[in-house]
């Protein structure tokens, strides 16, 4: 029987042969990914990269602590807008920049953790749709951000080298996106992690037992913030412009669409939902131009509905993929990876 001796067993990145195998065919598998794809191919991972920073962050917040969150969009905007702020009016360089844009939106984060001490539920729920809304009304009113008007990114340059292309600014992304997993993943299993579990499973009893509430339901806020708001600052030169309107209500959403989606509570399962989620949504957005299904979805729409709904039939599928994970998979897509792993390990039993 393997058991563990130490928590520090806990946070050892790899457990065994097999996962440092697959670990490394994965780095090999992503430092060889712009050579085997198109271009598209590289910006999909750019956006999918992102995506992860912010769901595995907004996990921490809804799948270990238990508190829901709306405005992520917010922390998100913050980041983005915040680095190239700091790189064109304070001179940073693109990292220093980065992280503290995250710790702008960190400190957000902390604030917005206070009503959080006394707020649960849908009322919580409230509050941060609140926070995300009010917030890129506010950047819309700021001439130093650029108002309606939006701001263009500045060149990005790293230890002297311009990166101006999908496929250089693809190693830069793929980085700092595995560091800040491993991260995440180390929170997990230690002291802080374990804090986040128990306030989520009984908070009263967590508080009996000891657990800070005050500090480690704010700190969850901030970590989820300070991923948030990396993720924008990345976001911003993926895009190289950005406007209030990118970060709006329905971003918040599809961000816990793509945490609960893969599993709330794991690691690996909000990265599934990221990649799934976000390649759908691209791939989405071109909907009338796949053969076939785009001529007959476009008859379907002049006949019964208009072409704007067609264009939108991403909120659709995400919502009917909602719907059925909810009825038949409540783990979402790492349930599913567990059952057919448990199938496969006692098959033809």
């Amino acid at each position: 029987m393997d058991m563990k001796r130490d928590y520090y067993e806990d946070v050892k990145l790899f457990s065994s042969g097999v996962t440092l195998f697959w670990f490394v065919a994965l780095i090999i598998f992503l430092l060889l990914y712009p050579f085997l794809f198109e271009n598209y191919y590289v910006y999909v991972a750019n956006y999918i990269a992102i995506n992860i920073i912010v769901v595995v962050g907004l996990n921490l917040l809804v799948g270990y602590t238990g508190q829901i969150s709306l405005g992520h969009a917010g922390f998100f905007a913050i980041g983005a807008y915040g680095t190239i702020v700091l790189m064109t009016l304070a001179s940073f360089p693109f990292l220093l920049a980065l992280i503290c844009a995250g710790l702008i939106a960190a400190g957000f984060g902390f604030l917005l953790g206070l009503p959080a001490l006394r707020l649960e539920g849908p009322y919580l729920a409230i509050a941060t749709l609140g926070f995300g809304l009010t917030l890129t009304t506010v950047i819309g009113r700021i001439e130093m951000l650029g108002g309606r008007q939006g701001l263009h990114a500045p060149d990005l340059v790293i230890m002297g080298h311009h990166l101006t292309t999908d496929r250089q600014f693809y190693y830069l992304a793929m980085i700092i996106t595995v560091l800040l997993v491993i991260i995440a993943r180390n929170i997990t299993k230690t002291k802080v992690g374990r804090a986040f579990v128990a306030i989520r499973d009984a908070h009263i009893a967590a508080e009996t037992m000891g657990v800070n509430l005050v500090l480690y339901k704010t700190l969850a806020f901030a970590l989820s913030a300070f991923y948030a708001g990396v993720a924008g600052g990345l976001f911003a030169f993926v895009l190289r412009f950005i406007e209030p309107e990118l970060f709006g209500f329905f971003l918040s959403i599809f961000f816990l669409t793509m945490a609960v989606a893969g599993g709330l509570g794991t690691v690996m399962g909000p990265i599934a939902g990221a990649i799934l989620l976000s390649f759908l949504d691209l791939e989405l957005r071109n909907i009338l131009n796949i053969p076939y299904i785009g001529e007959w979805l476009r008859q379907l729409s002049t006949s019964h509905f208009s072409l704007t709904g067609v264009s939108n039939i991403q909120f659709i599928v995400f919502g009917t993929i909602l719907i059925l994970i909810m009825l038949f998979e409540p783990l979402g897509l790492y349930g599913l990876w567990i059952r057919m792993k448990k199938y496969w390990k006692t098959w033809p039993f």
